[in-house]
Formats: structure tokens, C-alpha cells, sequence
């Protein structure tokens, strides 16, 4: 058997795109393929009982949710208001990462009314132009270099958004953070992205699916007309609620992830470890 970690991307590697060369063989072995997606540890990962923040809250008492991104917001030397988005950035910063779009669109987010707080280190190139652009943006956009676990949670908890923009994405964990704690997630529609996050269509809000924003064409524009649709939904306050709420409903628990590879492991058992069925 051949797994990765999303069905999503278990497609994608018998593609010349993502196989890296391998994708002849792949297809050649297409039912051997499946993905089982990353669990999440909801012990580490629950804002009812995060000990990094002190406004604890859930999807059915949100007022937590207002207070960490006060708090954060104060924290990182932002202007102080309930009425700016807050979009949160939580990566390596890298090309693969799709992070090297998030300086183009930096004046255009702040201009619209948003706030912008990134975490975390990577290509050299990418670090300075974003630092380049956040100078330009004092008191509404911000970087902090490196790693730091108490900040992580602080920003999930605290932004309104978080962008996860990358070009390829086995699974992903991040945006699954993002869903449970209501900081509704901005994707590129690849791999584990778009298994797990269901974008704000019309369709989607209509039949209460929707749990973030996806796009399709990996570039600036793609990514430009994903904010301008969050700045859009934030324009309706009852329908992100709505949006939020579900979102922080979905469970990606390791237990379901446990129980897809007993069941694969138990079909390579009956099968004598010579076909899958």
C-alpha cells in the first residue's frame, strides 16, 4: 500500500505537477494509492481550554474569541479595534508555503481596513519582503521572526483569518488549528487545504457548509479576490457568525485517522500482503 496524508493529495502525486518524477509509477500503482488525513491533537488544540490565552471560549460563547484578539492586538503593538480583521499568518516562510504572494497584497489588505500579524521564519527573501512591507504599515501590520508555541496559539486564537496560501500541501495542520478556534481559514485549494476547508460560495452559506476561503489560481490575483471575498462576509456580521460557528463544529480527531489505517491495514492483512482490495 502507498498512503499520504490527504485524498486530496494522494491524486495529486500521480500528476507530473506534484509526482516529482514519480507519478508514472504512481498511476502505474493507482489502487495502491489512498490518503488518510492528519489528525488533530484537540488536547493541545481547544480554545475552551487553552491555557495561553485567559479568555477561554467555544463556538457557543465567542466573547473569548473578541477578548483574545484585544489582547493580541495589544500585544504586538497594533491598533486596538474589535472592527479591524485580523488576518494571522503561522508558517515557515517559504515559496512552498506560498508566502513569497503575501508581500504583494500587504498595502491592498491594510487599505481595505485589515490588520495583518505573521509568525515565523524561512527563505531570506521572503523574511525582507515582508518586513519591508509591514514597515510601511506601523501599528496595523507586523512580523515576528522565528518560532514561539505561546505566540502560535495567541494568533489562532486572536485573528479573524488565517492564510495559508501554500502552492502544494500534503495535509496541512494549521488550518485545522484555525477551524476549532474560529479563525476562519484562507487556502490555496490544494492537497489537505481543500479537503478540509470548504469555501464561503453562495451555494456553501446556503446549505451551512462553508467553514473559510478558497482559491484557485496560485498568484496574487487568486489570492487578492480570497480577501476581497473575507472582507465581504465580514461586511455581514450574522452570516461570519454562522460561518464561524460550523467551522469550529468540524473535528479532524486522530481517532478517525486511527481508524482508516486499521481498516487498511486489516485489508492488506486478509489480502496477504499481495494485493489491496
Amino acid at each position: 500500500a502507498i498512503t499520504t496524508v490527504s485524498p486530496r493529495y494522494a491524486r495529486e502525486i500521480m500528476t507530473p505537477e506534484q509526482g516529482c518524477g514519480m507519478d508514472g509509477l504512481l498511476r502505474h500503482r493507482a489502487d495502491r494509492v489512498s490518503g488518510i488525513l492528519n489528525g488533530v491533537d484537540y488536547g493541545v488544540w481547544d480554545p475552551a481550554t487553552d491555557p495561553f490565552f485567559a479568555s477561554n471560549f467555544d463556538h457557543d460563547r465567542l466573547d473569548g474569541k473578541a477578548a483574545a484578539k484585544l489582547a493580541l492586538q495589544r500585544e504586538l503593538g497594533l491598533e486596538q479595534g474589535a472592527d479591524r480583521l485580523l488576518f494571522g499568518v503561522v508558517s515557515r516562510l517559504s515559496d512552498q508555503k506560498g508566502l513569497h504572494l503575501l508581500p504583494e497584497v500587504i498595502d491592498e489588505l491594510v487599505a481595505a481596513g485589515g490588520q495583518l500579524a505573521v509568525l515565523g521564519s524561512g527563505e531570506a527573501g521572503i523574511e525582507a519582503a515582508i518586513q519591508h512591507a509591514v514597515h510601511r504599515h506601523p501599528r496595523q501590520a507586523v512580523l515576528r521572526r522565528g518560532y514561539d508555541e505561546v505566540l502560535a496559539h495567541r494568533i489562532i486564537a486572536g485573528a479573524d483569518v488565517l492564510l495559508v496560501p501554500s502552492r502544494y500541501e500534503p495535509c496541512g495542520l494549521t488550518q485545522l488549528y484555525a477551524l476549532r478556534y474560529g479563525a476562519l481559514p484562507l487556502v490555496h485549494g490544494v492537497g489537505g487545504l481543500a479537503d478540509t476547508v470548504t469555501d464561503c460560495s453562495l451555494e456553501a452559506l446556503a446549505d451551512h457548509s462553508a467553514s473559510g476561503f478558497v482559491f484557485h489560481e496560485f498568484g496574487p490575483q487568486g489570492l487578492r479576490e480570497a480577501l476581497r471575498r473575507a472582507f465581504e462576509l465580514a461586511r455581514h456580521p450574522a452570516q461570519w457568525r454562522a460561518v464561524q460557528t460550523h467551522a469550529m463544529r468540524l473535528r479532524f480527531d486522530w481517532r478517525d485517522a486511527a481508524r482508516a489505517y486499521g481498516a487498511l491495514y486489516r485489508r492488506l492483512t486478509d489480502a496477504g500482503g499481495t494485493a489491496l482490495a
